[in-house]
C-alpha cells in the first residue's frame, strides 16, 4: 500500500481496493478455505456482478454477451464445487492447474432441458421410460442390431461383478439382450413407429436386421432417393426454385412462397432467424448485377501491373487476380510465403556482402526469425527448417560457381518502367532478385524460387515474369547499376532452391536452374496488351486449371460447382 501514496488518489483507490480483496482471498486460502469459497469472495468483492446484471436486463448484443459471461461464471463455480466434492479439497493452485489442462470443459451433472417442439436424438438406452407421438428407429442393420460382439475390451471389464469375475455372456444371452433393447426402442411410440434399414443388392452387402421380421409388418422396399428433401437447405432450394419457376402453376408457386414465408418467420429465443436463406433478401440471384460508377483504371494513364500479375491476367485466371490484388481479399501470408521471404532476404545479404557466405552464419540468422513463422505443428516447423538449410546450402554452392563468367551487378533491384503494348501503355513495377553482367556486358536477370513446383521447359521459354524483366532491362530499368549505360538483355533464369539439379548438372548439391533466352518476337507485347485490355475493360472471367486447387476464391467462382450459386 505504501507504494500507492505518491499516486493520484483517483487511480490509487482502485488499486487499494483490489489489493485488499486479494489480501482477504490469500488469508481465506491460508486458513484452509476452498477454491469455491475463494471464487465467491473474489466475485462478491467487485462491481462486476452489478454491471453484468444491468447489461443483461438492458438486452441487445450487450445483454447477450452478459448472459454468456454469467453462464461461464456459473459453470466455473459449479466446476469448483464438483472438484471439491470429488477430491476433498486439493487446494486452489491444483484446481487451477486441472482446469487449465482441460482441452474440453467438463460437462455438468444436470441435463439440458429439451425444447418441446424439437426433434430429440438419443440412443435406445436413453429412451427408457419416455414416450413420443412419432418415433423413428434408424439403421436397423444386421451386425449392428443385434450386435453379438463381446462388450468387454481386451481386459474384459464387463465380467467384473460384486462376487468376483462372472462368466462371459453366451451368444444366446447377447441376442436376447439386443432383442429386449430393440423392444424398448420400438415401444416408445404412442401413435406411429418408423423403422428404417438399408438393403444392398448383393448378399454380402448391408442387410436389414432379423428383428424387422418380428415386428409383424412386412417391410416395404423403396428404391432410389426420396423426392422430398430431407434437410432444411435442399428444402429451401426447392421451394425457391418452385416460387420463380414460370412453368409451375400459379397455385403451386403461391403455396411454395407461403411455405418460404413461414420458414423465414421462424426465430430462436434471441430473435435470430432460424432459416435466413428462406427470405428473398438473401436470394442473390434476384438482384441485378452491380456496376461501379468509378472505373477500375483511368484509360488516359498507363495500366500499372507487376510481372506476376501479368501471368495471372493473361495465362492463369483474371478473376483470381482481381479478387486477390484489387479487392485485396487474399488470405494472409502462409508459412510457405514466409519461408520464401526469409530465404530471399538471406540470399540478398550474401550477394550484397552484408553477410558472409557461411552456412553457420546464415543458419544463426535463420534461427533468430524462424519462431516468427507459423506452422501447423512442431514437426512441420522442424521439417521446413531442414528444407531451409538444404536450400541455403544449394544457394551458397550456386553463388560461388562460375556461371559463364557472369558477375553480380545488383540484388533486390527495384524498377519502374512504362512499356508500349499495342494500343495501351503498361507501367511495370517490381523487384529483380539479382542482376548479373555477362562477359559481353549484357544484363542477365536471376529470379529465386522456393516453391515445390517448377514450370516445364516450354513454359519457361514463354515465362511472362522473366520476359517482362528482360523488357524492363531493354527500357532502362538497370541503367543505374551499369554506370548509366543501356545494356542489352542477355537472358534470364529461374533458380529453384528447394529442388535439386539433374544429376548431370550437379545433382542434390546444386539448385535446379531453368533459363530463358533473350526475348524475341511479339508474344510479350501481345501478352501485355491482353492483360491491359482486360483490366481497362474490367473483363475478369474465371479460367479453370491446376491453379484452382490452391485458390482462395473457389466458393465465389462461377467456374467451380461450389461457386455457381453466386450467379445462377
Amino acid at each position: 500500500p505504501e507504494r500507492l501514496v505518491a499516486h493520484e488518489a483517483a487511480y490509487a483507490r482502485g488499486a487499494q481496493r483490489l489489493g485488499a480483496l486479494l489480501r482477504r482471498t490469500r488469508e481465506l486460502l491460508a486458513g484452509g478455505g476452498t477454491a469455491e469459497e475463494a471464487l465467491w469472495l473474489l466475485w462478491d468483492g467487485t462491481s462486476w456482478p452489478q454491471r453484468l446484471e444491468r447489461a443483461a436486463f438492458r438486452g441487445g448484443p450487450g445483454g447477450r454477451n452478459a448472459d454468456r459471461d454469467l453462464d461461464a461464471v456459473c459453470a466455473l463455480f459449479e466446476t469448483a464445487a464438483r472438484a471439491e466434492e470429488r477430491t476433498g479439497g486439493r487446494g486452489a493452485l491444483n484446481f487451477i492447474e486441472e482446469l487449465d489442462a482441460q482441452d474440453i470443459a467438463a460437462d455438468t451433472l444436470s441435463r439440458r432441458e429439451a425444447r418441446g417442439d424439437a426433434v430429440r436424438l438419443m440412443t435406445a438406452h436413453r429412451s427408457k421410460g419416455l414416450e413420443w407421438s412419432l418415433v423413428v428407429v434408424a439403421g436397423v442393420q444386421e451386425g449392428l442390431w443385434p450386435d453379438l460382439r463381446r462388450r468387454g475390451s481386451l481386459l474384459e471389464a464387463d465380467r467384473i461383478g460384486r462376487d468376483g469375475l462372472a462368466e462371459p455372456l453366451p451368444p444366446g444371452a447377447l441376442l436376447a439382450e439386443e432383442r429386449r433393447l430393440f423392444y424398448v426402442a420400438a415401444t416408445r411410440a404412442r401413435d406411429r413407429l418408423v423403422v428404417t434399414a438399408v438393403k444392398a443388392p448383393a448378399d454380402d452387402g448391408d442387410q436389414p436386421s432379423r428383428f424387422l421380421t418380428e415386428l409383424g409388418v412386412e417391410p416395404r422396399d423403396i428404391a432410389g432417393r426420396p423426392r422430398r428433401p430431407l434437410a432444411v437447405a435442399p428444402l429451401v432450394a426447392e421451394l425457391r426454385a418452385t416460387t420463380v419457376d414460370p412453368a409451375a402453376s400459379p397455385a403451386l408457386r403461391d403455396a411454395a412462397a407461403r411455405r418460404l414465408a413461414r420458414l423465414a418467420a421462424l426465430s430462436d429465443e434471441e430473435g435470430q432467424p432460424l432459416v435466413p436463406s428462406a427470405h428473398p433478401y438473401r436470394w442473390w440471384g434476384m438482384f441485378d448485377p452491380t456496376h461501379s460508377a468509378v472505373p477500375l483504371r483511368d484509360r488516359d494513364r498507363p495500366v500499372a501491373l507487376s510481372g506476376s500479375a501479368l501471368d495471372q491476367l493473361a495465362n492463369t485466371c483474371a478473376l483470381q487476380w482481381f479478387l486477390g490484388r484489387e479487392v485485396k481479399a487474399e488470405v494472409p501470408a502462409t508459412a510457405a510465403q514466409g519461408f520464401g521471404n526469409v530465404i530471399h532476404v538471406l540470399a540478398d545479404e550474401v550477394a550484397s556482402g552484408r553477410t558472409p557466405a557461411d552456412l553457420a552464419v546464415l543458419m544463426e540468422r535463420l534461427e533468430s526469425v524462424w519462431d516468427g513463422l507459423v506452422f501447423d505443428a512442431p514437426w512441420k516447423s522442424a521439417q521446413e527448417k531442414e528444407h531451409a538449410r538444404t536450400a541455403l546450402e544449394r544457394f551458397l554452392r550456386w553463388h560461388v560457381t562460375d556461371r559463364a563468367g557472369r558477375t553480380s551487378a545488383a540484388t533486390e533491384h527495384d524498377f519502374d518502367v512504362t512499356l508500349e503494348a499495342g494500343a495501351y501503355e503498361v507501367r511495370i513495377r517490381g523487384s529483380m532478385d539479382r542482376v548479373e553482367q555477362d562477359a559481353g556486358g549484357r544484363a542477365y536477370v536471376v529470379d529465386f524460387k522456393t516453391g515445390k513446383q517448377a514450370p516445364t521447359k516450354d513454359e519457361v521459354a514463354r515465362h511472362p515474369q522473366l520476359a517482362v524483366y528482360q523488357l524492363a532491362v531493354r527500357e532502362g530499368a538497370v541503367d543505374d547499376v551499369f554506370d548509366g549505360r543501356r545494356p542489352e538483355p542477355g537472358g534470364a533464369e529461374l533458380v529453384h532452391l528447394r529442388q535439386a539439379a539433374p544429376q548431370k548438372e550437379g545433382g542434390e548439391a546444386l539448385p535446379k536452374v531453368q533459363a530463358q533466352e533473350a526475348p524475341s518476337g511479339e508474344w510479350v507485347g501481345d501478352l501485355l496488351a491482353t492483360a491491359a485490355g482486360r483490366v481497362l475493360d474490367e473483363r475478369f472471367t474465371p479460367s479453370a486449371g491446376q491453379h484452382c486447387a490452391h485458390c482462395t476464391f473457389r466458393a465465389s467462382c462461377s467456374a467451380q460447382p461450389e461457386g455457381r450459386q453466386i450467379v445462377e
